[in-house]
C-alpha cells in the first residue's frame, strides 16, 4: 500500500506520542521509508533514540543551517507526504495561523506552501478537541486539502486513530490515485437468512476478502460505499444489512444515488432463504425446511443498469483451477461483467487466498494475502474505468 513513499512524521506533545514507535513500524510494513521529526515537547514524552530505531533515520530534533524543513518537505524534498501524529490543539492553530516555532510546523507550513500533501492526526482531551477554535483551525486547515484522521472518542478523550486507519489516509493522500473522483459501491461479508428469530442460514465467509478491496479502492482515491453485514468502517459510506434481498435493496439504492461508476460484488450472497417461523423453533425433532433461491444480484443489477461496470467474485470448492476458470467464466457471460475474481472456498476466514482473473480473453493465477489482492482489483477496476 506504501510501497516506495516516503513520509516524514511530525510527532508533538500529546501523551499519544508513546504510539509513534508503532506507527512507524506500521508504515515501514506497508513498504514506506520514514524520517521523524519531534517537538520539544514530544521530546519530552518520547526519547528521539526510541524514534530513530523506529524509523531507522536520524530525527530531526531542530532546525539548523541544513535548513531540514525544505530538505524533507520543500518542493524538491524528499517527503511525498508529511503526517502529523500526534497533533496536540496547540499544534493544529499553530498550523492554521502559520506560526512556525517547532521543528514540527515549521515542516507543516514548508510542505502546504510546497503542496505536499499533509495528513493530520489529533489527539487531545475531548474538551480541547471540542474548543471552537481548534474546531475552526480544523476547518480552515481542512479547507487547505489537509486530510484530518478523526480520532476516537473514549474515556473523555479524543483518541488518536488506530495505527491502521492513519497508514490508509497516508496511503490515500500520499499520490494521486487512479481512481480519483471515482464512485465505488462494494459488496462484503457473508448474507444470513432467518429460520426463526434465533437461528439463521449463511456462510462461512469472514468478509476479509471484500474490506480488503474497499480498502485498497478507497487507498487509491475511491468514493467508496460498502454494503454488508460486518462492523462499521471508518473509510467508507457504511450501509449495513442482513440478508441477501436487503443487500439487493442497499446496492440498488446506491447504484443510483451515490451514483455509482463501477459496482465490486464480492459478497457471499445467500442462495437460498426460507419462511422464517415467527416464534423460536422448538428442539429435539426432525425438521425440514422449504428452501427458496433468491435473485442473483450481479444479474439483477445488470438488467437494471445495463452499463454499468460490474466485478463478480465466484468462491469453489474442491481446488479444480479449471472447474474455478469454467464457473467464473460463465459468470462474465452471463451477466456481461468485466472480469470475475473466482477464488478457492478453503481460504474463507483465512489472511492468504489463492485466486484467478477470468477475463473474456485472459486468466491470469494470484496467490498471496488478501491485502494484496484487494490492490490487484483496484488496479484492475482503474484500467477498466480508464477505458
Amino acid at each position: 500500500m506504501l510501497t516506495g513513499v516516503n513520509v516524514a512524521l511530525g510527532v508533538t506533545g500529546s501523551i499519544a506520542a508513546v504510539k509513534v514507535v508503532e506507527l512507524a513500524h506500521e508504515l515501514r510494513r506497508r513498504g514506506a521509508s520514514v524520517r521523524a521529526v519531534l517537538s520539544p515537547s514530544a521530546q519530552g514524552i518520547i526519547h528521539p533514540w526510541a524514534v530513530e530505531y523506529a524509523t531507522d533515520n536520524p530525527v530531526v530534533t531542530e532546525i539548523t543551517g541544513r535548513v531540514e524543513h525544505v530538505e524533507l518537505c520543500g518542493r524538491e524534498g524528499w517527503a511525498d507526504v508529511f503526517l502529523v501524529a500526534p497533533a496536540t490543539a496547540n499544534t493544529v492553530g499553530k498550523i492554521a495561523s502559520a506560526v512556525d516555532d517547532t521543528p514540527v510546523t515549521t515542516c507543516a507550513t514548508t510542505a502546504l506552501g510546497a503542496e505536499v500533501p499533509v495528513v493530520v492526526a489529533p489527539a487531545m482531551h475531548e474538551p480541547m478537541y471540542d474548543h471552537p477554535g481548534v474546531l475552526d483551525a480544523i476547518e480552515r486547515v481542512a479547507s487547505w486539502g489537509v486530510e484530518f484522521v478523526e480520532p476516537r472518542i473514549e474515556e473523555g478523550k479524543a483518541k488518536i486513530a488506530a495505527e491502521d486507519t492513519i497508514a490508509l489516509e497516508v496511503a490515500r493522500a500520499a499520490t494521486p490515485g487512479p481512481l480519483d473522483g471515482k464512485n465505488v459501491v462494494i459488496t462484503s461479508g457473508a448474507t444470513s437468512e432467518p429460520v426463526d428469530p434465533i437461528r439463521v442460514l449463511t456462510s462461512r465467509s469472514s468478509g476479509k476478502t471484500g474490506r480488503a478491496v474497499a480498502r485498497a479502492c478507497y487507498a487509491a482515491g475511491a468514493n467508496v460505499a460498502l454494503v454488508h453485514p460486518g462492523e462499521s468502517v471508518p473509510y467508507a459510506t457504511d450501509v449495513r444489512v442482513e440478508t441477501a434481498a436487503e443487500m439487493l435493496d442497499a446496492v440498488s439504492d446506491l447504484v443510483t444515488a451515490f451514483p455509482a461508476d463501477a459496482l465490486v460484488s464480492v459478497a457471499a450472497i445467500s442462495d437460498y432463504t426460507t419462511d422464517a417461523a415467527g416464534e423460536k423453533i422448538r428442539s429435539g425433532r426432525e425438521l425440514s425446511l422449504d428452501l427458496h433461491p433468491t435473485p442473483k444480484l450481479i444479474d439483477e443489477i445488470r438488467d437494471d443498469y445495463p452499463n454499468l461496470p460490474i466485478v463478480g467474485f465466484k468462491a469453489e470448492t474442491g481446488g479444480d483451477d479449471a472447474a474455478m476458470v469454467a464457473a467464473a467464466r460463465e459468470t462474465l457471460e452471463r451477466a456481461g461483467l468485466s472480469f470475475v475474481v473466482a477464488n478457492d472456498a478453503s481460504v474463507m476466514g483465512e489472511d492468504e487466498t489463492r485466486a484467478v482473473f477470468v477475463r473474456e480473453h485472459s486468466v491470469r493465477e494470484y496467490g498471496g494475502s488478501k491485502a494484496e489482492l484487494g490492490r490487484r482489483v483496484a488496479e484492475e477496476l482503474a484500467a477498466e474505468l480508464a477505458e
